[in-house]
């Protein structure tokens, strides 16, 4: 292949180039010539430390040369088969991720294109399975970007599209302890009263709807881009009770938070809890080729032992996706990563405490494993965000300059700041990315007196 110099690859992406998510003629793109570890090149020689894994994906870090081996691999024995054909990297793929499933419980694996068509595709199971329509999901919840999906997202990425969206969706509140909608009066309510007055909320949701026509209950298991809201203890267990009682499908989106992301290969586990499906992507590849999965228990499978299941994909099980998953699964346990994403727990949250305790822009750090956000505030006593709902306003995209100025690559979501790094990262360059973070606040903290 003839490459590109390097001062063509800007000009010749604007002007052939839609860009997702982006107003066109705003876009300011980074030209990424090479990603390695923890770090990425643009094509001036500047290094980044990615501190969003691009895209909440590259679990396993840039350039593991076992993944890019296993692919190269699987392109010269078998690039493509049909959907409908068995291959060895499939049985050995479906049967590594279905292993890996709490107590190995989902034994049968649907493979997709990636995280939104596997949401569509759990949503088609439950209500096949069930004979519902209805779907309960989340207000902060982020699901795809597909026709399907964005009716189940929860955030205002969905209002463009409306009504022309999945009908038979509705939405529930998140156990927000930071904004908690049931308890503005009484922050210092006790963990245990304040789920229980979350899961009445869902339970009384569900009276209003009519249990008999709910399908499934939809919820990334740790709220991703809208927060990083941590489920309190019991909150998932009482999920599981109330689907389990009403004969609901509890389906838990892991895209995000599966694969080590948390310090556990799916979330989830953290609470002990088995739901009927789990969806991933991002990080079952760790983004070196599209993928995503659909897991569930064998008797939601069973619905469809005798009649056609009406679904699928030109690329459903792409053998070189499939190489780049097991591939990427043999890394995540050989190199130790979810151990690592453990381990780095405590480092994380107490590195995001001392922003916290130096910062009066900052009202909150969460974290679980290298998961972990930062909220920032105009008044740490009305809790008031830095930016409005739905708007990033100048100070915060002064932060994210100066962290790119300063190379340093995150996300931030409205006031909010993630740090989502790479699995493989160190301490030392988590605390290099949070140096930077610490400077980039004087600018938040700024903002405060204007």
């Amino acid at each position: 292949m003839d490459w590109l110099p390097d001062d063509q690859i800007l000009p010749l992406s604007r002007e052939h180039v839609f860009w997702t998510w982006s107003a066109q003629a705003e876009v300011d793109p980074i030209p990424v010539k090479r990603a390695e570890g923890v770090y990425f090149w643009d094509t001036d020689g500047k290094r980044y430390l990615d501190f969003n894994s691009m895209t909440m994906c590259v679990n396993a870090g840039h350039g593991n040369r076992k993944i890019i081996a296993a692919i190269q691999e699987q392109l010269e024995r078998l690039p493509y088969a049909a959907p409908g054909m068995a291959t060895d990297i499939r049985a050995r793929a479906a049967q590594l991720v279905a292993a890996h499933t709490p107590s190995g419980a989902l034994k049968k694996v649907l493979f997709t294109l990636g995280g939104a068509d596997a949401n569509e595709n759990a949503v088609k199971l439950a209500r096949a399975y069930t004979g519902r329509h209805k779907i309960l999901t989340r207000y902060r919840s982020y699901h795809g970007a597909t026709a399907g999906a964005m009716a189940l997202t929860g955030d205002p990425r969905r209002w463009v599209w409306e009504p022309n969206l999945m009908p038979g969706v509705v939405h529930f509140l998140d156990p927000y302890r930071y904004r908690s909608t049931f308890h503005r009066n009484r922050p210092d309510v006790s963990e245990e009263e304040f789920t229980a007055d979350y899961l009445a909320h869902l339970e009384e949701i569900i009276q209003y709807e009519g249990p008999q026509t709910i399908a499934a209950i939809l919820l990334e298991t740790v709220t991703g881009t809208n927060g990083v809201i941590i489920p309190p203890d019991g909150y998932l267990q009482g999920v599981r009770e109330i689907c389990d009682r009403y004969g609901i499908v509890m389906i838990a989106d892991e895209v995000m938070s599966g694969f080590g992301r948390t310090g556990k290969w799916f979330a989830v586990e953290h609470w002990g809890v088995t739901p009927d499906i789990i969806t991933m992507a991002k990080g079952l590849t760790s983004a070196y080729a599209p993928l995503g999965a659909v897991a569930m228990k064998p008797e939601i499978a069973a619905r469809f032992d005798h009649e056609t299941y009406q679904g699928g994909l030109t690329y459903t099980a792409h053998p070189v996706s499939l190489a780049a998953a097991v591939a990427n699964i043999q890394v995540i346990e050989e190199e130790g990563l979810i151990e690592r994403a453990a381990a780095l727990d405590p480092v994380l949250r107490a590195g995001l405490e001392r922003l916290r305790d130096r910062h009066p822009s900052v009202g909150e750090v969460r974290s679980i494993g290298l998961f972990g956000i930062l909220e920032l505030v105009k008044d740490r006593r009305t809790r008031e965000p830095l930016s409005p709902w739905n708007t990033t306003n100048a100070p915060m995209k002064a932060l994210r300059r100066f962290c790119r100025e300063n190379g340093l690559f995150l996300y931030t979501h409205w006031h909010t700041v993630l740090v989502i790094p790479p699995l493989v990262i160190t301490p030392a360059q988590l605390q290099a990315g949070l140096d930077v973070l610490d400077a980039a606040l004087e600018i938040t903290d700024r903002a405060l007196d204007d």
